[in-house]
Order: structure tokens, then C-alpha cells, then sequence
């Protein structure tokens, strides 16, 4: 599955750092490094890698600040992240998401599960979409060939996983999906994350669509489903605790 892929290791970390790139090199990865933030976005800048593990305690900018500043730039915008930190709390798991990390593993953790998720999100961004068909709804539309989500006519930015929850809530035609099922659809088998991990990428979602957030209705207890008319009053009432109004 590597196919001489390029995995930047950032952590400050050394002795972390070398036995990450020693097992990732013998699984047939290309790897590079950086023990600071600063360092990281340098060597981002210089040469694109195929993935990063990214730390969240860093010195000078920390991993939230790094991934802020890939995402935010078109160039770099699509490189998948996957945030390594000691800071293995909900709260931190979220902070990641909300900056646009597509995985999160605390540590301690294990070579293989790094190594599995690593293969899992290249796999998400490597797989070509079936048919190239384009979904839409109202003025929102999504090719899954060229991954380009439009909006009222322009063209906005939305990370593999928001493409593929949005995408899943437009073919569903106004259907309620469940959380579990939206993990599925977006995130493939084997990844595990909490349902509140989709709560957060919703957020991110609603927030690209502008004024046609309100299209994304959050079902009590279940899920979501998507309809045309984002009306106010068409609003289901969001569960406790959603992120939607955030």
C-alpha cells in the first residue's frame, strides 16, 4: 500500500521521531522530519509529502497552529494529517478535527494501529471515485471525479472527509443516516472515532455552506439528513449538546 510514499514525522520527540521513521522506512515509506512547528511548515513549503504525523505539543508553533496554517493554504490544503499527542482527551481529540485533521492517535500507542490508520487515510485519498458522477442539491453540487464541491456558483474547499459526509447526505435524498453510518461512508472500515467526531465535521460543513447551512438538519438521537428547503422553520431540533449551533 505505501508505494514509496512521503510521510513527514513531526515531534519533538527525537528518540519518537527515529523509531517512527525506522518502521515506517521498513514498510516501504519515504519519511522526512522536523522537531519544531516552524520547521515542519518549512519543509511542507519546500516539499510536499503524501502525509503527515503531526504532534500537538511543539516548540514554537504548536500542532494545532501547523495544521491551522497547512489548511488554510490552497497549496497545502489537501495534505491529510494525523495528529500524534499525549493529549488524548475529547476535548483535545476535537480541537484537532476542528482544524481539519483527518485522524487522531493518542499516545501510547502502537506501531500497528499507527501504521494501519496511516494506510487507511492514504487509502481514502488515493481511491478513485467510481463514476464520476455529479450529485446535487438545490445550488450545492459535488463531482466525485474531480472532488470539487460547488456553492451558489463558486467552487469551495471542503477536506476528503467533509467531500464524502456530504456527499453521502446528498445521495441520501432526504434520508436520515445515522452517525455509525455516516463513519462508514466517509471514513471506511476499521477506523475508529466517536460519533462526535462526525458532530464536528458537520459543524465544519455548515460552515463552508454559508447560507445554506440550514439544508444539514440535525435528527434528535439519530443522526442527520439532508433537504432543499433550508428554511428556518424547517429546522429539526438539534439534540443536546450538538456542536451545530457552535
Amino acid at each position: 500500500m505505501s508505494d514509496c510514499k512521503h510521510i513527514l514525522v513531526v515531534d519533538d520527540e527525537r528518540d519518537l521521531v527515529e523509531l517512527l521513521t525506522f518502521n515506517l522506512q521498513k514498510n516501504g515509506y519515504q519519511t522526512s522530519s522536523a522537531l519544531t512547528g516552524r520547521h515542519a511548515l518549512d519543509m511542507v513549503a519546500t516539499a510536499l509529502p503524501d502525509l503527515i504525523l503531526l504532534d500537538v505539543m511543539l516548540p514554537e508553533f504548536s500542532g494545532i497552529e501547523v495544521a491551522r496554517r497547512i489548511r488554510t493554504n490552497p497549496a497545502t490544503a489537501d495534505v491529510p494529517i494525523i495528529m500524534l499527542t499525549a493529549k488524548g482527551g475529547e476535548g483535545d481529540q476535537l480541537a484537532g478535527l476542528n482544524v481539519g485533521a483527518d485522524d487522531y492517535i493518542p499516545k501510547p500507542f502502537s506501531l500497528k494501529v499507527v501504521l494501519a490508520r496511516i494506510e487507511a487515510v492514504l487509502r481514502r485519498v488515493a481511491k478513485p471515485a467510481p463514476t464520476g458522477r455529479v450529485f446535487s442539491l438545490g445550488s450545492i453540487s459535488l463531482n466525485t471525479d474531480t472532488h470539487q464541491a460547488v456553492v451558489d456558483g463558486q467552487p469551495i474547499k471542503l477536506t476528503l472527509t467533509e467531500f464524502r459526509l456530504l456527499c453521502s447526505l446528498i445521495q441520501a435524498s432526504g434520508r436520515i443516516l445515522s452517525r455509525s453510518t455516516l463513519m462508514q461512508r466517509a471514513m471506511g472500515p476499521g477506523v475508529t472515532i466517536t460519533e462526535r467526531t462526525i458532530d464536528v465535521h458537520v459543524t465544519a460543513i455548515r460552515k463552508k455552506l454559508g447560507p445554506h447551512a440550514g439544508k444539514i438538519k440535525t435528527v434528535r438521537g439519530v443522526g442527520y439528513r439532508m433537504v432543499e428547503n433550508d428554511d428556518a422553520e424547517d429546522l429539526i431540533e438539534a439534540e443536546s449538546g450538538d456542536l451545530s449551533n457552535t
